[in-house]
This record gives C-alpha cells, sequence and structure tokens, in this order.
C-alpha cells in the first residue's frame, strides 16, 4: 500500500527510490503537473546546480540560464514548440508547487548537457584556454545491451541498462515518467525532475519501439542546432519506425550527447545499433544476434575523427574492458537471456583486467567510488574514488514492452549502498560535496507500468496538503 497523490491532469506515489509520475493531456496541462509534482526535488536540485556548476566550471548557473536564450530557447520554440508549451506548464506548476522557477531555468535544467558539457567547452566560454570538455572529450555514461533471436530464450528483444554518472546529479535520475500526450504516442521512461526527456534513455512506446543508448566517450565537436533533448523526444513521441528515428534524430543535428542509440521494435523483432556522430553516423540492424554499447564508437570515422582519448581495446579502463566483458557475456548466456539473465549481465563485477570478481570502474556495473584507479595515470580521467558510477539498473523485454511496463533499481544495478557519511569519512578529499549527496540504501527490482485508472488499489491523498520534503543535511 503507498500513496498517491492526485491533480486533473496527474498522479504521482513513491516506491522504492523512484517516484512515479502519470500526466496527461495538452502540453501545458500536462506540464503544470509534472512540475507541481517535482517542486520539492526541484528545491533541492537548485540548490546542488548551482553549487555543481561553480564548483566544476568556475561560473555561475545563473550563466547557464542566461544563455539557454540564445542557444535553445529560439530553436525551441520555432522547431519544437509542443515540448516549449510544456515546459511553460511545467515553471509554472513547479512554482505553484512551492518552489518558485523561470520558464527560462526549465529550458536550462532540460539542456543541462547540451549547454554545460557540449556548448559552453567549444562555444561558450569566451576563449577561456583552460575550458575543454571533460575528461579530454564528453563523458562516458552507462552500458547497455539489446539482444533478440538465438540469443535470447524467446527469440525476442531483451534490453539492460545502467547509467553512469556523477552522483551529484545522478543521483536525481529517479523519476519514472509517464507521459500520455494529446497527441503522438504514449510514453513511459526514466528521467531527472521537470525534465521532458530521459536523459538516461531508457524508454518504451505505445508504438512498440524501446530505446536505451550509450554515450560516445572522448566526443569533441559541436554544432548550435536543435538540441538533442527535443531531437529524442519528438522520436519518441512520434517516430512510428525505427528508421523515423534515425531521420528525426539526424534532423539539424548538434552532436550534443554523441551516442550508440540501442533500438528495437517489438512489431518486427528487429534491433538497431545507431552511432550518431555530428558529421558522421553509422546503422547497424538485425533479427538475430545483439548489440552493446560500452562508451566507444565501433565506427572508425567517428571514433577516430571526432573523438579524444576513446580508451577503445584499453583495458585498463572501462571501455577497453566492457569491450571484452559485455560480448563474454552474452555468449555465456546465448539462447537463455530473459529478464532476470539480463539482470545478472548488467550487474556484472567482473574486472578483466585483475581477471576477479571486483567492483570497479572498469566492470559493467561501474563503481568508481570504490576504485582507487592505481593503474590510470591520466589526469584527464575521473580520478580515484570518485563519487560517480552506476546509479540505476533497467530491463525490459517485448512482452513488458507490450504491455507499457519495465523492470527498474534505483541506487546501482548490482544493489551494493553509497552511504554519505561512510563514503566521505572514508574518501576526505570528497567531503565538499556531502551537503549535496544523499544516501542511495539497497533497492529491490521494481515494476513500473503505465497508470491505467484511478481506482481503490491505491490509498490517496490531496495534493493540496504539504508535500513532505526530503530532509537536507546541513
Amino acid at each position: 500500500m503507498f500513496s498517491t497523490k492526485r491533480l486533473k491532469n496527474g498522479v504521482c506515489y513513491e516506491k522504492n527510490g523512484w517516484t512515479y509520475i502519470s500526466i496527461k493531456g495538452s502540453p501545458k496541462e500536462r506540464g503544470y503537473a509534472y512540475g507541481y509534482f517535482c517542486a520539492n526535488l526541484f528545491r533541492d536540485i537548485q540548490k546542488m546546480i548551482q553549487f555543481s556548476v561553480h564548483e566544476s566550471k568556475g561560473v555561475d548557473w545563473d550563466f547557464f540560464v542566461e544563455a539557454s536564450k540564445t542557444v535553445v530557447k529560439k530553436d525551441i520554440l520555432h522547431n519544437f514548440k509542443e515540448f516549449y508549451e510544456e515546459m511553460e506548464g511545467i515553471a509554472e506548476g513547479c512554482t505553484a508547487g512551492g518552489t518558485p522557477t523561470t520558464f527560462d531555468e526549465i529550458i536550462a535544467w532540460n539542456n543541462y548537457i547540451t549547454l554545460v558539457d557540449c556548448w559552453y567547452p567549444t562555444s561558450g566560454s569566451s576563449g577561456n584556454s583552460v575550458s575543454h570538455r571533460s575528461e579530454g572529450g564528453s563523458a562516458d555514461r552507462c552500458s547497455a545491451f539489446i539482444a533478440n533471436g538465438d540469443y535470447t530464450s524467446d527469440g525476442k528483444i531483451v534490453v539492460a541498462h545502467n547509467s553512469f554518472c556523477e552522483f551529484l546529479e545522478g543521483q536525481y535520475y529517479n523519476i519514472i515518467l509517464d507521459i500520455n500526450p494529446s497527441n503522438g504516442h504514449r510514453i513511459l521512461m526514466q528521467t531527472f525532475p521537470c525534465g521532458i526527456w530521459s536523459g538516461t534513455d531508457f524508454f518504451i512506446t505505445s508504438k512498440g519501439i524501446i530505446g536505451t543508448e550509450t554515450t560516445i566517450g572522448g566526443f569533441v565537436p559541436y554544432k548550435n542546432n536543435s538540441p538533442i533533448g527535443c531531437r529524442i523526444r519528438q522520436a519518441m513521441q512520434y517516430g512510428n519506425s525505427l528508421d523515423d528515428y534515425v531521420s528525426i534524430l539526424l534532423k539539424n543535428n548538434s552532436g550534443d550527447y554523441a551516442n550508440s542509440w540501442l533500438l528495437g521494435d517489438i512489431h518486427t523483432n528487429e534491433i538497431m545499433d545507431f552511432e550518431l556522430g555530428l558529421e558522421y553516423h553509422d546503422v547497424k540492424r538485425t533479427n538475430n544476434g545483439y548489440f552493446y554499447g560500452c562508451n566507444v564508437a565501433f565506427d572508425p570515422k567517428i571514433r577516430n575523427l571526432e573523438c579524444v582519448n576513446t580508451g577503445y581495446c584499453d583495458v585498463r579502463r572501462h571501455q577497453g574492458s566492457r569491450q571484452v566483458r559485455i560480448p563474454d557475456l552474452m555468449e555465456e548466456y546465448k539462447g537463455k537471456i530473459n529478464i532476470e539473465v539480463a539482470k545478472l549481465i548488467i550487474s556484472d563485477h567482473y574486472d578483466v583486467y585483475l581477471n576477479k570478481e571486483n567492483p570497479c570502474s572498469r566492470t559493467v556495473c561501474s563503481h568508481y567510488d570504490l576504485d582507487p584507479r592505481e593503474f590510470m595515470s591520466d589526469p584527464a580521467r575521473p580520478k580515484p574514488f570518485q563519487p560517480r558510477g552506476a546509479i540505476d539498473g533497467s530491463v525490459v523485454d517485448t512482452e513488458m514492452a507490450k504491455n507499457m511496463s519495465f523492470c527498474m533499481r534505483y541506487g546501482n544495478s548490482c544493489g551494493i549502498p553509497f552511504i554519505v557519511k561512510e563514503f566521505v569519512d572514508k574518501n576526505r578529499q570528497w567531503k565538499h560535496l556531502e551537503p549535496y549527496l544523499f544516501d542511495r540504501p539497497t533497492q529491490p527490482w521494481t515494476i513500473f507500468s503505465v497508470y491505467k485508472s484511478f481506482d481503490n488499489k491505491y490509498k490517496t491523498k490531496s495534493i493540496h496538503k504539504k508535500n513532505k520534503t526530503r530532509k537536507s543535511k546541513k
């Protein structure tokens, strides 16, 4: 039994570390409900983002909010009016829920990756020579695979994913959002508070498309066209086929958040690996096999002409090590891969460099926070015991997608808890982050589905009562 909050155009409840939100209706209506439900979470995010941006870039968050007006706002208004209106509603709902914000801040927050990680290092740093994309190119995020045919137990599609993030931001990717729009396809996705797209990119749609991705690490170029958040949301809501996803993501491509997109169509049982750079892209498709992502571009043009410091084939690093381990696991479980096996694969802790079980940065379920990084000397890479790594686990198969449901685990895919005080006491170099981190205790795998009705299954309470806020650290 858990408590469900309601508004005219939405419902919300919390379960096992996740906040589930279902919204429906016109863009502003559903946006308002979404913003209202997220108000308390967004209050904490405002504090975190002010600290994080200044700490990592030396400029204030307001700088990026102001920049969003010229970098992305005009394009969104011109090319994505529906999502523009949805974000207007989010800002109004969040403010009404007790956390004052502005439309421009919501736009900037939804385009954080584009603005902070892509635009600023290449175009927005006013000639500052020390500014560059973090880690010698774009950051490395996520492990994932998609399989079908001879590799799965029923021949149908199975997908698994986990997100690698800095814990400061990654701990907030705990929203399960069900969007039932007045036009287009219904979407169930993992996202962040007030996010109109996934960010972690794990989703299913009522058209039968399953999607996920892993970033292309070390990716450098950026062109100020349409932002990735709007392009992938457009694909999710209006894409009818895998071909549509390719064409929508390619249109006005900015090269921001360059990814290896792993996509599947449950109606045709076809899966796709779409590596999307800026000037170059590559598409592979099959009805019998698998694709995986480990933060490297397998296409030589993208990897050599658009990336630096990739870690390709370097088993000391998590890119090269997972190039070995994920295919090993796919072959080990060939013909047996289902939801339960997918959980095992995405939670794997075998270190191919040291040839032993060793949860660390190199493993499929990544744990930089447990890794002394004694084998790495590159100052551009993550530091020893950095609070970073897997912050979730996500699995889905064809049968679940037919029912618009998937299975999620918050915290990380293996269940190792992250306790802030224990971490900062042991790794005192990160103690300045303590006020902005929160505990992620072990949580169970949990199935989420689209919200179908307001029935008596859930105990309800008025949304207009004061919401319980997260206890903040002083």
